[in-house]
């Protein structure tokens, strides 16, 4: 258990008020300077940092497999996209800041893959590399389109399959994949753009946050918006519609652990945790309500769990085990429903 923030009360504190509706206790007198230099530079600076640095592992994987054209080399660079595929996913519960006002979003997890214009680019005499590639719209490009040229349609693609011109937009698409998670990196990076410091110093002059208050609603807002898309569309869509060209990551397969990392990525948030363990947002809701601090921990893994019940296959469970597929998306929708309900009111009141 991470050691509960000491209130801080001086001159310079600024002043909250906020009150639990289970006990009418009032907060009052709380500097969350820790948990928003925490999760700005120790969850989301860090959980870019590492993308980064799994993004270039990638990139030698697929450079690999091109100069060594055997199973072995191929597994390598499956199991390096899924490696690299679990940070970004992590990151999904703060979309907010440069990867959405500068649009690299697109540039990195658009889908589904326009497999259509795709195959007209591989047919055509246009020049293959990194600064063609960036310049194509997003769905034939990211973590889907290198997916989908890796495993193919049916996720059983062998290294015999691959054509010289897929190799080649194979390499260009993922030194663009790459060159997009370097530049959202290095905005938040302190050595570089620093968008961090806006989180870490909100409330202060030059920050675009212009309370604490307000850096602690994105935080919260951003950890509401994943369990929503996790429930109501990664989930729902292909459920609800029997239609596996809406479910992400079929190709490789991978769609039940992207799920289960969008919800760590809540987790992460709320303990201010990644690659280390200190304050998050669960140290100011504990403060406040323990018992809702403990729910909310109880949702996570609730969902998480739930996630990982799914037998085999996503793509094969939305027909065959709907129930247990339903079953998860209820456990997110609870998580979703307690962080809109119970712990938002607590943000925005304050």
């Amino acid at each position: 258990m991470k050691n509960k923030l000491i209130i801080s009360i001086s001159a310079t504190s600024v002043l909250f008020f906020a009150c639990d509706d289970k006990n009418n206790n009032p907060v009052t007198e709380y500097d969350f300077s820790s948990i928003l230099t925490n999760v700005s530079e120790k969850v989301i600076t860090a959980t870019y940092e590492d993308l980064h640095e799994k993004a270039e592992t990638l990139l030698d994987a697929i450079n690999e497999l091109e100069s060594n054209q055997t199973a072995e080399y191929h597994e390598a660079a499956k199991e390096a996209w899924r490696v690299c595929r679990s940070p970004w996913e992590q990151s999904e519960g703060f979309l907010f800041g440069p990867v959405s006002t500068a649009g690299i979003d697109p540039s990195i997890d658009s889908w589904p893959v326009n497999t259509v214009d795709l195959d007209a680019v591989l047919a055509s005499a246009d020049a293959l590399t990194k600064d063609y590639i960036d310049g194509l719209e997003g769905t034939l490009k990211g973590f889907h389109t290198i997916e989908y040229l890796i495993w193919g349609t049916d996720g059983n693609k062998t290294v015999d399959d691959f054509t010289e011109r897929e190799f080649e937009y194979l390499i260009a698409v993922t030194q663009s994949i790459e060159g997009a998670i370097d530049i959202l990196f290095e905005s938040w990076s302190p050595a570089h753009e620093n968008f961090a410091a806006n989180i870490s110093n909100a409330g202060e002059a030059g920050s675009i946050y212009v309370s604490q208050k307000s850096a602690m609603q994105e935080i919260v807002n951003g950890m509401i918006a994943i369990a929503d898309e996790v429930a109501n569309g990664k989930i729902n869509d292909p459920l609800s519609e029997g239609d596996i060209t809406l479910e992400e990551s079929r190709f490789s397969a991978n769609s039940k652990s992207d799920f289960q990392d969008n919800i760590r990525s809540i987790e992460n948030l709320f303990d201010g945790k990644y690659l280390t363990d200190e304050a998050g947002v669960s140290d100011f809701i504990l403060s406040v309500d323990a018992e809702l601090e403990q729910e909310v921990h109880d949702a996570i893994h609730n969902a998480i769990d739930a996630i990982g019940n799914i037998p085999g296959t996503f793509t094969d469970a939305i027909f065959i085990n709907p129930d247990e597929v339903s079953a998860a998306q209820t456990a997110v929708r609870d998580l979703q429903t307690l962080l809109e309900t119970e712990v938002k009111p607590i943000i925005d009141e304050l």
